[in-house]
């Protein structure tokens, strides 16, 4: 018969309810147990033995897998990254102290996007939550993104117009963790955005109401108007914002005060760099393996802080566009560039710091342990190093920018010092267990500590006092948790047990007693441990409470150390790597002197082979780039954009020297791939990407183009891509900087067509037995591509190469019908284009062709003929 649950199982089913779409960890003791289904996850997810207690409401056995709370963390953080939201249920009043089933609750949510513990997150990146909401008839997506372990808060605004792709720009650039929506979102939009790795949480519809998530926002900023957060006209944007501080706010379940503004990051105010164009020209990640060594981010990474890493990133990932905010940047660079012994110092100096950011947060959250403070207090114990450095020589030329920066570290001494006198230099991870607190700090507890010390020596003494008394050399005076402290005495010297000894409990080798002074003692030193260890969490707690008041002027200190790193990062890496600092215009010209592809030099080191590039929107605005497979078109397309980014960023460039137009949008359309999950052909993501650029782009912008119209047939790939270069170069009145590499041979015609065009390539050296590729860019067109030799390269069999070749001249030497009974030679290579309607052969009676039937050429001299020439061009001129 089933009695139904228990009262701590009604508890159980009740947080499920309040809480679906979770794993719950019930704490049950020293365990945090999971139940049913959540059992059967744990048990899977983290390879833990699944058991059964009891019944559900069906009657059938409950599955049941738990682990010990002391090691909870460690297993949440596995199921957070495998992309499941847990619900922590801890045991919320003291069972000694309950009535009945001891009280529990949910104290927190931790999802994949509102991670905030230092071992959960894992990596020195932001950990964003993402929200969106998508307004049909505006056709744009509101989107706002939450770091909580830092408390950056953004908005922005998404074209919908053109499906996914400017939302999926957001997504790659800042990399969610999770993105929440409201519950009657579209279920393509939903699958989108699952199809990038992210985990979607439908959040409740009213969150998301525009009047709603307004107070949200205004509450919790203390303001009356968003006006002063450049929210004005960004409605969805307002209402994506609010739910995502709503949701923080109810899973942590708490106010997140260290949430204090909200910033506008529009794609009018940098340069866009779509998905599409950070995977290819590999920005932040490799396109194959996913990794971020060999991506410019990468290369450029030499940060020390995990401040500086994260700036950097977003520097990456969001190039500026006015030229005075870039050239400060520049200047900074510049500083540390000139000063190699102040640069290494600093480095060296940063070198030793901590997450000071994120520390800033888990102290507002109130999660912060004593660990944090101390390593917290040690690196602002740094700061008046790194301020000693730039003002040792007071002939430092420091730019504005660079010393705003200074002036915005705080040295918060008074903050370093109050952690100082609190907390032992090496305290354990968690305050409850005790042994945090600075002897000194607080006189209760100091006192309490001498009770507690001086009464385990008078234990120590009471034992050799007794030994001395009763005569029993081997008398022991011990403790246990069930029976407290004891003597005891081995059955030999049972007879010499005083009579005043009370017996407590029978061992099989002797007798244990207490006397009523022990008792004394054992309650006396009993209640002393117990209220050391809950005043030491109480002050460790007050002291969690004062600092929180520091968090605004320690998260400003963390945001320049951050700007300090990356601009000594960027002077470094200019330094060693011999990058130039560009010279940025208001202008649409890109004038490259011996450029060199930031990631692939690295690899070829001294081998690699530098090029030039002279782009005017508005003279050479078209590069037509043709030669062989492997010549370099690729790398040499995609190094001149990475030079733009890098200059727009901030940062020097690996060329002899730069002069960079500001651009507003990089767009790429490079290599093939189908697109199953969505039921695209190689040639339809073409075609979609490559809409995309012509629908937005703008005189200002850079376009790569890379074999556009291969993916169907000759005739039909020729037309479309010549038809793409005659509408970018009829763009405006100079039109977008484009680089157009291609094996359409017949191509290279355009430039006597497009005046505005021109043909480049990039020389071989072929001595006819092999192939040298100089990957050097030089003036002009070719018509080689040498597919064959690339693929013997490669590795192909020689049996395949052979007969490659054997087809390939074949092909050369096929004859076509030229329409009048003549036998012409057909050049495959050139990929001529037979015309549509064959022209009608000239007539027999024609007096010109008659009179050249009539001559006998063998007879003729030279003189003969030329005369006989110009002959027939007077009879044609006189018709």
């Amino acid at each position: 018969m089933n009695k139904g649950p228990t009262p701590a199982m009604r508890q159980f089913y009740e947080m499920k309810e309040r809480y679906p779409g979770t794993v719950l960890f019930f704490q049950m003791g020293d365990f945090y147990e999971t139940f049913g289904e959540d059992a059967e996850v744990v048990s899977r997810e983290l390879d833990i033995t699944l058991t059964s207690r009891g019944r559900d409401s069906k009657g059938e056995k409950m599955p049941l897998a738990g682990v010990p709370i002391h090691a909870g963390d460690l297993y949440i953080s596995r199921l957070v990254k495998k992309g499941y939201r847990v619900a922590v249920c801890d045991q919320v009043e003291d069972p000694k102290k309950a009535k009945g089933v001891v009280k529990r609750d949910v104290v927190r949510v931790i999802t994949p996007g509102t991670v905030i513990d230092s071992e959960m997150l894992g990596t020195n990146g932001p950990s964003y939550l993402m929200s969106v909401i998508y307004d049909k008839k505006r056709k744009e997506y509101g989107i706002s993104f939450l770091d909580i372990s830092t408390g950056e808060f953004f908005i922005s605004l998404a074209d919908a117009g053109c499906g996914f792709v400017d939302l999926n720009s957001e997504i790659a650039k800042n990399n969610p963790s999770e993105c929440i929506v409201p519950s009657n979102s579209p279920y393509e939009l939903i699958e989108n955005i699952k199809n990038k790795n992210v985990l979607v949480t439908t959040f409740r519809d009213s969150a998301y109401d525009l009047d709603y998530a307004s107070s949200s926002l205004k509450n919790h900023f203390g303001v009356n108007s968003l006006e002063g957060y450049g929210c004005i006209g960004m409605d969805n944007s307002v209402r994506a914002a609010g739910a995502c501080l709503s949701y923080a706010c109810e899973t942590q379940m708490t106010g997140l005060d260290h949430i204090r503004t909200l910033s506008t990051k529009l794609p009018s105010k940098n340069m866009v760099l779509d998905a599409i164009t950070l995977r290819n020209l590999e920005v932040l990640e490799n396109i194959r393996s996913r990794g971020s060594d060999t991506s410019l981010y990468g290369v450029l990474n030499g940060t020390k802080t995990p401040m500086g890493n994260r700036i950097l990133r977003s520097f990456i990932s969001g190039p500026l566009i006015e030229k005075e905010d870039i050239d400060k940047r520049l200047d900074a660079v510049e500083f540390f560039v000139n000063q190699p012994l102040l640069r290494s110092n600093l480095r060296s100096y940063l070198e030793k710091y901590s997450d000071i950011e994120r520390i800033a947060g888990r102290i507002s959250y109130g999660n912060a342990g004593p660990r944090d403070l101390v390593t917290l207090k040690n690196s602002l114990e740094k700061i008046p190093l790194i301020k000693s450095i730039f003002s040792a020589d007071d002939t430092l030329n420091i730019p504005e920018n660079l010393s705003d920066v200074l002036m915005g570290i705080d040295g918060m001494k008074s903050f370093a010092a109050l952690i100082e006198s609190a907390i032992v230099d090496d305290p354990p991870v968690l305050a409850k267990n005790g042994g945090v607190i600075r002897e000194g700090y607080d006189e209760g507890l100091d006192e309490l500590r001498y009770i507690a010390t001086s009464g385990k020596d008078w234990i120590a003494d009471f034992q050799q006092r007794e030994r001395e008394r009763t005569g029993i050399k081997s008398l022991k005076v011990g403790y246990n948790k069930v029976f407290g402290y004891f003597i005891e005495v081995t059955k030999s010297n049972l007879n010499l047990v005083p009579p005043e000894y009370q017996r407590k409990q029978t061992m099989s080798n002797g007798e244990r007693y207490t006397l009523l002074i022990l008792q004394e003692k054992e309650s006396l030193i009993a209640n002393a441990e117990e209220k050391l260890l809950a005043i030491e969490y109480d002050l460790f707690k007050d002291l969690i409470f004062k600092l929180k008041e520091q968090v605004e002027i320690l998260q400003k200190t963390a945001r320049n150390i951050g700007l300090l790193d990356v601009y000594a990062n960027m002077g470094d890496i200019a330094h060693s790597q011999n990058y130039v600092r560009p010279v940025i215009e208001n202008s649409k010209r890109l004038l490259v002197s011996n450029g060199r592809h930031p990631v692939v030099e690295r690899s070829l080191l001294d081998s690699f082979v530098p090029n030039d590039a002279d782009i005017d929107a508005s003279g050479n605005q078209i590069l037509i780039i043709t030669g062989a497979n492997m010549a370099g078109k690729s790398t040499y397309m995609r190094e001149i954009a990475l030079i733009c980014i890098m200059s727009q960023m901030g940062s020097f460039v690996p060329a002899d020297s730069a002069v960079v137009g500001i651009v507003d949008r990089i767009f790429t359309r490079v290599g093939a791939f189908d697109d199953l999950a969505s039921g695209q052909s190689t040639f339809m993501v073409e075609m979609i990407e490559l809409a995309n650029i012509l629908n937005n782009v703008t005189d200002k912008s850079l376009v790569i183009l890379d074999e556009i119209g291969r993916g169907t047939s000759t005739l039909d790939g020729y037309s479309i891509a010549k038809s793409v270069l005659e509408f970018l170069h009829g763009k405006g009145a100079t039109g977008p900087r484009t680089l157009f590499a291609t094996h359409f041979h017949e191509m290279v015609d355009i430039e006597t067509e497009l005046k505005r065009a021109r043909n480049y390539h990039f020389a071989v050296k072929d001595t006819g037995n092999d192939v040298v590729f100089l990957r050097k860019l030089i003036p002009g067109a070719t018509d080689k591509s040498y597919g064959i030799h690339v693929a013997r390269l490669a590795g192909i069999p020689k049996k395949v190469i052979e007969r490659s070749e054997l087809i390939l001249k074949e092909e050369q030497d096929k004859q076509y019908n030229d329409g009048n009974g003549k036998k012409q030679p057909r050049y495959t290579q050139m990929l001529l284009i037979d015309s549509p309607k064959p022209v009608d052969p000239p007539k027999r009676d024609d007096p010109v062709i008659k009179k050249i039937e009539g001559i006998d050429i063998d007879s003729m001299s030279p003189r003969e003929a030329l005369t006989f020439l110009y002959g027939l061009k007077n009879d044609l001129e006189g018709d």
